[in-house]
């Protein structure tokens, strides 16, 4: 679906009536809590809403679109995401993308869980996204006519906006945060990675491993928003006996830091 056909989808649903937002956020597994944070005017499951992909709730996502006012910016907060492993495609899995553009954000922030490839990222801490490798088999612009047309060749050299990651470091600086930064690698899942494919990715120039955030990037910048993206790092990559409770549960550690940055950042763009 088309942008144009995306927002026509709109007209007759109540967040049409809402005044367009700024900045749109969707939320990784254990760190939707910063949705709690927004001044809500509209709060609806994401069952209810425009174009919904119809898949079930991912333990962790509680699957909700908060709409309101933040840190004094008008935003949307996606309280969850859904994924390629659900069976859908990466056009499908773009869906918060495309709707945050029809709600009028110029700004995506995208945050996740992932795991660690290799010793240099810590285990619990944030990580701004500098680039990705998309190892899911699929492209969200695959099929898709595009904002006015056409087959969008969208180049993505710049696909994580520097401006906006040196606004996201100024933040965390301010705040005592530690903040990385490093290349993320998505991968279909939803099981976890063999340790010979984590010494792939690593050799392949990956600092961490994930099973999102990649379409969604695509198709925000084929539709002309800037893009800051941000992983918690919530395991090692590659361990035998890891299971989704510890990501969910790394993800609630990091909630404190999460709710301190996110405004901050808001406040700097």
């Amino acid at each position: 679906m088309s942008s144009t056909e995306f927002a026509l989808a709109l007209e007759s649903h109540p967040l049409a009536s809402l005044e367009p937002v700024e900045v749109a956020f969707v939320l990784g597994s254990g760190l939707s809590v910063f949705a709690d944070a927004v001044d809500a005017e509209y709060d609806a499951p994401f069952g209810e809403l425009p174009e919904f992909p119809g898949v079930g709730e991912v333990a962790g996502h509680r699957g909700r679109l908060v709409v309101g006012t933040i840190a004094g910016r008008r935003v949307a907060v996606f309280a969850g995401r859904v994924h390629r492993y659900q069976g859908l495609s990466a056009r499908d899995a773009a869906w918060t993308a495309r709707l945050a553009a029809s709600l009028g954000a110029h700004t995506l922030v995208v945050t996740n869980a992932a795991g660690g490839v290799g010793s240099r990222l810590a285990t619990g801490g944030l990580v701004l996204i500098t680039d990705h490798l998309n190892l899911q088999g699929d492209s969200p612009l695959a099929g898709w006519p595009g904002p006015a047309g056409g087959t969008p060749f969208v180049p993505l050299g710049d696909a994580y906006d520097p401006r906006l990651r040196a606004a996201a470091h100024e933040a965390a600086d301010s705040l005592g945060i530690a903040l990385g930064e490093g290349v993320y690698a998505a991968v279909l899942g939803p099981n976890y990675e063999t340790p010979a494919e984590v010494r792939a990715l690593g050799l392949a120039g990956a600092d961490m491993v994930g099973m999102s955030t990649v379409p969604e990037v695509i198709a925000a910048r084929a539709l002309g928003m800037r893009v800051l993206g941000i992983s918690l790092v919530t395991n090692v990559a590659g361990d035998a006996h890891l299971s989704h409770d510890e990501v969910l549960a790394a993800g609630r550690a990091a909630t404190d830091d999460l709710m301190r940055l996110l405004p901050a950042i808001l406040e700097r763009l």
